[in-house]
C-alpha cells in the first residue's frame, strides 16, 4: 500500500524498445475484429461522450507545485574529529507536484491531500487555463490526509460536493488529476468497493476503492460522477508492483466537506475523543456473544476517563449506530469518528446482552484527561494519570504522565514522582492509559515502571 505522492518529475525520453514492443502489441490486438461502438446509433446520432461534463468540470482541477528547504546530510559529521573541520550546514531546495480541486471558487479555497504540502516552504497552484497563483496553507488534517489552500480568487471555476453517502458499488466514476506532472489528465472507472478501511494509511479511514487509473500526482485530485460532482478526493494506491494495478483509494466527498469546514473555521480540525478502541462483529463473535446480529463493531476497550467510559460504555457492547448513521462495519465507525468534534453531544445505540440501549456521549474540550491511579491498578492509588503526546524528545512521542502523586502514597513510598513519563509497565512498551492497565495486570506481584524523569530514564518498582 502506498500514498499516491507527489510527482517529482519524469523523465521525457521513452526506449525505442518500449515504444515498438507497445506499438506491436496494439496491431497484434487489433486484427482479430474492428472496434465497433459500445450502442447501435442511428445515423447523424451523436455518439456517446463524456466531453461536456468534463470541459465543465477539469478547470476546476489544479497543479500543485511545492518547494521545501532540507538540510543536506553529510556522513563525516557522524565523526567528532570531522565534525569540527566541518560544522557548516549545507541545505538544498527540493519541488514537488500533486492535485488539488477548487470546491469554493468565490473565496478561493482549494482542497488536497496533506501530504502534498507537508513540510512545504512555498506552494504554487497552476489553473487549467495556465495561470499560476502563490498560494496559502489554510490548515491541515494529517489523520484524515486533507489539507485546504486559498489563492486570490479571480475567475476561478468550481466542483460541486455530491452525497457519497448515495454511492453503489458499480457507479461510473472519472477522476481527475495531474499523473507524473501530466496536467488534465482524465481517466474513468467504477466504485469497486466502499467503506475500506485498516489499510494502515490515514489515521481515519473509510475509502472508496476505484479502478479508474491512479498514478503518482494523480494526490489531492478529483473522483467526479458522471454528473462532475466531486465524490471523493484521490489519495492513495494499492501498488504491489509499483505501479497502478486498478486499485486506487478515494476520500468520500462528505467526510472531505465537513474536514474542510473546520480547517476553514479554526485552521486545524479540533475533533473529539470517543476513546474507544472496537473490532468487526463477525459470525463466531456473534456466537460467542449470542446475538443473531451479524453487521456492527465490538467494543474491546474503553479508555478510562475518556467520554464512552463517563456516558457508560463497557467492553463487549455492540455498537450499531452513531447518531443517523448505522454502523455495520469498522469503515462506518471510523467515518463517524472522524466527523466527532469537541462540544459535539454524539447519540449512540449499542446491543447489550440481547437488549438495545441508548448513550449520550458529550466531547469537551480536547485536552488530555487526569484519572486516579487507583481505577488502572489498586497499587498505582494516591496518583493522578494522563495520556502524554508530543513530546520534544526524540527518543520517545507518547506515554502517560504522573501529574500528581499524594504524599505517604504507596507509589510515593517506592519513589514514584510528579512529573514522571511512564513508558513501560512490567516490560510491556506503554502509549496510553490502556497500555498502562495492561501491563499492570502482567504481574501481581509487582509494578515494575520505566520511567523518564528529567532527561533520563529509571526504574520504579511498586510492591
Amino acid at each position: 500500500m502506498r500514498r499516491l505522492g507527489s510527482s517529482r518529475g519524469i523523465s521525457t525520453r521513452v526506449g525505442k524498445t518500449s515504444l515498438c514492443a507497445l506499438a506491436v502489441s496494439a496491431l497484434v490486438w487489433a486484427f482479430p475484429a474492428p472496434a465497433a461502438l459500445p450502442v447501435q446509433l442511428a445515423d447523424g446520432e451523436p455518439l456517446p461522450t463524456l466531453a461536456p461534463m468534463l470541459e465543465r468540470t477539469t478547470p476546476a482541477v489544479v497543479n500543485i507545485a511545492t518547494f521545501t528547504t532540507v538540510q543536506v546530510t553529510n556522513p563525516l559529521l557522524a565523526d567528532p574529529f570531522f565534525r569540527r573541520f566541518f560544522n557548516n550546514r549545507r541545505y538544498r531546495r527540493t519541488q514537488a507536484a500533486g492535485s488539488g480541486v477548487v470546491v469554493d471558487a468565490k473565496r478561493g479555497y482549494i482542497v488536497t491531500n496533506s501530504h502534498v504540502v507537508q513540510r512545504a516552504d512555498e506552494i504554487s497552484v497552476t489553473l487549467a487555463d495556465g495561470r499560476t497563483l502563490p498560494a496559502t496553507l489554510v490548515g491541515s488534517d494529517e489523520q484524515v490526509d486533507l489539507a485546504v489552500l486559498q489563492v486570490a480568487p479571480d475567475e476561478l471555476s468550481e466542483i460541486g460536493f455530491a452525497d457519497s453517502n448515495e454511492l453503489r458499488v458499480g457507479d461510473f466514476v472519472v477522476a481527475i488529476g495531474n499523473p507524473f506532472g501530466l496536467s488534465q489528465t482524465v481517466t474513468s472507472g467504477i466504485v469497486s468497493a466502499l467503506g475500506r478501511s485498516g489499510l494502515g494509511i490515514e489515521g481515519y479511514e473509510d475509502f472508496i476503492q476505484t479502478d479508474a487509473s491512479i498514478n503518482p500526482g494523480n494526490s489531492g485530485g478529483a473522483l467526479v460522477d458522471l454528473r462532475g460532482d466531486l465524490i471523493g478526493i484521490n489519495t492513495a494506491i494499492y501498488a504491489p508492483s509499483g505501479g497502478n494495478v486498478g486499485i486506487g483509494f478515494a476520500i468520500p466527498a462528505n467526510l472531505v466537506r465537513v474536514i474542510m469546514d473546520q480547517l476553514i473555521e479554526h485552521g486545524e480540525v479540533r475533533r473529539g475523543y470517543l476513546g474507544l478502541s472496537v473490532q468487526a462483529l463477525n459470525p463466531k463473535l456473534a456466537e460467542a456473544f449470542d446475538v443473531k446480529r451479524r453487521q456492527g463493531v465490538v467494543v474491546v476497550e474503553v479508555a478510562p476517563g475518556s467520554a464512552a467510559e463517563t456516558a457508560g460504555l463497557v467492553s463487549g457492547d455492540i455498537i450499531t449506530r452513531i447518531g443517523d448513521q448505522q454502523i455495520a462495519k469498522v469503515g462506518d465507525f471510523q467515518s463517524q469518528a472522524a466527523m466527532i468534534f469537541i462540544d459535539d453531544e454524539v447519540a449512540m445505540e449499542v446491543l447489550r446482552d440481547g437488549r438495545n440501549k441508548h448513550f449520550k456521549l458529550q466531547l469537551g474540550e480536547n485536552k488530555p484527561k487526569r484519572v486516579a491511579g487507583e481505577r488502572i491498578d489498586p497499587r498505582l492509588g494516591g496518583t493522578e494519570l494522563q495520556n502524554f503526546r508530543n513530546i520534544e524528545d526524540t527518543a520517545m512521542d507518547a506515554g502517560v504522565l504522573v501529574s500528581d502523586v499524594s504524599p505517604d502514597s504507596l507509589a510515593e513510598q517506592f519513589g514514584l514522582r510528579a512529573g514522571d513519563i511512564i513508558v513501560e509497565a512490567n516490560r510491556m512498551m506503554v502509549g496510553n492509559l490502556s497500555d498502562l492497565r495492561d501491563g499492570c495486570r502482567r504481574s501481581s506481584r509487582q509494578i515494575l515502571l520505566k520511567i523518564y524523569r528529567s532527561g533520563e530514564y529509571g526504574y520504579v518498582a511498586i510492591r
